[in-house]
């Protein structure tokens, strides 16, 4: 006999290990890259941007040695970005990185394991499909999708991939947002009656990049895989480099800021979108041929989707033209308040003694505490470089990559501040107040769906 009986245990074992996947629904070629704990994961970047440098790296940074990850390749449309990705990643891992000159070529490096996402605010579902369909994990910038068609698509195959998907909503792995959720679900704080979110800046170069525009020339780039699933229309470098300006590649304040804070709602009132949306504004500063607003408010109505006599309201303001007020999370019961710019739980605002007394019913105070003393003090601001927040958050994710447990922000939470950023895209644009269609998973306006 030429096979010794070690030889046929293990392939004995071996078949009976395939026959077991494949009863779970692996492929050999699924099964091969499930990803061993001391195995190397390999990283390739889709799209090197501002946010990727800037914050992705340095949190990266921090875990990667640890964590035994790396980063081998980086995929960018334009020249300019994919060369410079390239020279910088080769500089901070000290190997030369592959610059690919787009996703196909990413995905046809079969070493890769996992892609971090931070391309334009319209591409990040379609790019999260792509990846999942190759077989990927990824780190997925929010906001997931600008619309329900790409949001629905990015869900089911998210879901059907069984790939590990870290949506960047990174207030999820922040301390003191643990911290305020147990507190909230655990009813110590009483029934949420109402939250104020703002997200305030005085930046009039927000999201432009001029120098940048004048640099990006068509044939450097490939304009038809920038648009993707959107309308054609001639090259423009504005709409590819500045496109946090211009509907339908981004709907702007509602997509970049307001994501991040109505996640924060979802998950500690366990509410997966609202029940309605009101909003208005407009560009009453900034007239440098944007598109989306400088100034907005949005009014949302939140509850139970089957009793519409409960509930509280949520309102987001945000302005590019003045500061005052910058960023805040402030949520308030019957009680008292919980905010996330103090880290404090306090009692102000709630039902005092005199005014209880005078209807014959008890005060209600929350106690004074500390949300530091709950859990960690973390800013509430997630826009600055090397931010705790997003280190946290992709160490989470590395640590799920290798788990394959679900990780703080998940598919769902992405698909669920998406309707939430849809609704008050379309209550701008229309003018009308806007509903989510449970059955179709449409917003509505007006009794139509919305479409871009």
């Amino acid at each position: 006999m030429t096979t010794s009986r070690r030889d046929f245990i293990r392939n004995t074992s071996m078949a009976g290990m395939a026959t077991y996947m494949g009863a779970l629904g692996f492929s050999a070629s699924s099964y091969r890259r499930i990803i061993g704990a001391n195995d190397r994961v390999r990283v390739g970047v889709v799209g090197f941007s501002d946010r990727h440098q800037h914050d992705h790296i340095p949190a990266f940074l921090k875990s990667y040695q640890e964590m035994n990850f790396d980063i081998i390749a980086v995929s960018d449309i334009w020249k300019k970005r994919r060369e410079e990705g390239s020279a910088f990643l080769a500089q901070k891992f000290g190997h030369p990185v592959q610059a690919c000159v787009n996703n196909d070529a990413l995905y046809a490096i079969k070493e890769v394991d996992a892609v971090m996402i931070s391309t334009a605010d319209f591409q990040h579902a379609l790019h999260t499909v792509e990846a999942v369909k190759a077989g990927r994990d990824t780190y997925t910038e929010k906001p997931l999708a600008e619309t329900m068609e790409d949001a629905r698509a990015v869900l089911k195959a998210v879901k059907e991939s069984g790939r590990i998907v870290q949506i960047g909503s990174q207030r999820r792995s922040g301390a003191n947002y643990w911290a305020a959720a147990e507190f909230i679900q655990s009813g110590k704080f009483g029934p949420i009656v109402m939250v104020d979110l703002t997200w305030n800046v005085n930046q009039p170069g927000r999201w432009r990049r001029p120098a940048l525009v004048a640099q990006m020339r068509e044939e450097d780039t490939d304009w038809k895989r920038f648009l993707m699933n959107r309308p054609y229309e001639p090259f423009d470098a504005r709409k590819h480099l500045e496109f946090r300006l211009f509907w339908p590649y981004s709907s702007g304040l509602p997509g970049q800021w307001m994501s991040h804070q109505i996640d924060t709602v979802h998950w500690f009132a366990q509410l997966p979108h609202p029940r309605s949306a009101s909003a208005n504004g407009g560009i009453y500063a900034w007239k440098d041929g944007r598109k989306n607003a400088d100034t907005m408010t949005v009014v949302f109505d939140y509850g139970p989707l089957n009793d519409a006599s409960t509930g509280f309201q949520v309102v987001f303001t945000s302005r590019q033209t003045n500061s005052s007020g910058e960023t805040k999370e402030i949520y308030y019961s019957n009680g008292g308040t919980l905010n996330l710019d103090t880290n404090k739980i306090t009692s102000e605002g709630g039902l005092n003694e005199k005014y209880a007394s005078a209807m014959g019913m008890h005060a209600n105070q929350l106690p004074e505490l500390s949300l530091k003393e709950l859990g960690e003090k973390i800013s509430t601001d997630a826009s600055t470089g090397g931010d705790p927040l997003t280190t946290a958050h992709v160490r989470n994710w590395m640590e799920c990559v290798r788990s394959r447990k679900q990780p703080n922000a998940p598919i769902e939470a992405g698909y669920n501040h998406s309707i939430a950023v849809i609704m008050a895209n379309a209550a701008y644009r229309t003018g009308q107040r806007v509903t989510f269609d449970e059955q179709t998973q449409e917003v509505m306006a007006g009794g139509k769906v919305f479409k871009y």
